[in-house]
């Protein structure tokens, strides 16, 4: 397999292997394991432009980027362009009451999301449904992107913040598609060519259709089809579920890079495994019970410091669900996590699967 760089625009990707914006997950806390793991690029939950157009402050907690994480990418929904185009202004720039000191290195719009309250607003992958609108609303974040490059410096005006940054290189404009709104429908070709044209700099294709959200199998002929059409690099996404899964995808598509949902989910080795069998090594071996239980206990510690113990006591219930899957005694484990409320009675029973664990 050839062992070229990903550039998406002036952005390059050493190993092509990217954690997939989930909302309600990656957080602070799941991307930076990740990238630690080996993801070379995260992405944030989605973020609402409406959210920060009107200057919501639920909405701009979703955007700080810790100084352990390696390159985040935001990404954004929504299908106003020109609420679009000021949501890439004032994260483009400097204004730290939203993201702090870190900057992402792209924005990506979600054109995929199936979610009923998303699709009902025109957003996610309603946008497939409406191809001059994607274009219209890519072609503004661009436009946006380029503008907020060249805008010099100055103080935060009052009221909604000001687009002002210092000058630097535009960050790229991404999208995230799927196959097509309807079960059988395939537009992935015709939308992907209309972000291409204007402006985006990669395309992600979920090789699903909206209405099959996540059952069946994903279409990777698809994903193939998107990459013979577009001369800008495409990444594969869907059905991923281990380091092996990653090179198979690679293989059988072309695509240039892989972006990997489900198959991280407790399971941050995954990047460690691609990396590795890419590099042409044998894939690592498994992490036992208490490696397991220790990353889960990392994972834990991370969102108490982000969040507080309140927040994370509710917020690691999923988590532990998918570190311990397939571990003897973790149906009791789960069980016991869903009544718990204070932090360390969480941190002994994690411990009870692994007294080792650390």
């Amino acid at each position: 397999m050839k062992k070229a760089n990903l550039n998406i625009g002036e952005f390059t990707v050493q190993d092509p292997f990217l954690l997939a914006p989930l909302a309600g997950i990656t957080d602070r806390a799941m991307r930076s394991l990740c990238s630690q793991a080996g993801a070379s690029l995260t992405y944030t939950e989605m973020v609402s432009a409406k959210g920060l157009w009107y200057g919501d402050r639920k909405t701009g907690s979703l955007l700080a980027i810790g100084e352990e994480e390696g390159p985040v990418g935001y990404q954004l929904f929504g299908s106003d362009p020109e609420i679009l185009a000021h949501a890439v202004s004032v994260l483009s720039g400097n204004w730290s009451g939203y993201a702090g000191d870190r900057r992402p290195v792209l924005f990506d719009l979600n054109a995929g999301c199936p979610v009923p309250k998303i699709v009902r607003n025109g957003e996610g992958s309603a946008l497939l449904r409406n191809l001059d609108l994607l274009y219209d609303c890519i072609s503004a974040m661009c436009d946006a992107s380029e503008k907020a490059a060249k805008v010099i410096p100055e103080e935060r005006t009052s009221g909604r913040p000001s687009a002002a940054v210092v000058p630097h290189l535009p960050r790229p404009v991404t999208v995230k598609i799927r196959r097509g709104f309807f079960r059988d429908e395939d537009v992935a070709v015709e939308a992907a060519k209309a972000a291409e044209a204007a402006g985006a700099a990669a395309v992600t294709i979920h090789g699903r259709s909206r209405e099959q959200y996540y059952q069946g199998e994903a279409d990777w002929a698809c994903i193939a089809r998107v990459k013979k059409a577009l001369s800008i690099p495409v990444i594969g996404n869907g059905d991923v579920m281990c380091g092996a899964d990653a090179l198979r995808m690679m293989e059988e598509t072309g695509c240039d890079g892989v972006m990997i949902a489900r198959g991280a989910l407790g399971n941050p080795w995954i990047f460690r495994d691609a990396c590795a069998l890419r590099r042409g090594e044998e894939r690592p071996a498994p992490p036992a019970d208490g490696e397991r239980i220790a990353m889960l206990l990392r994972h834990f510690n991370r969102i108490c410091a982000d969040k507080g113990e309140q927040v994370a006591v509710r917020e690691i219930r999923k988590h532990a669900g998918w570190y311990t899957r397939g571990m003897r005694g973790a149906a009791r484990v789960r069980r016991q996590v869903n009544t718990i409320t204070d932090a360390e009675q969480m941190r002994q029973v994690f411990r009870l699967l692994a007294p080792d664990a650390r």
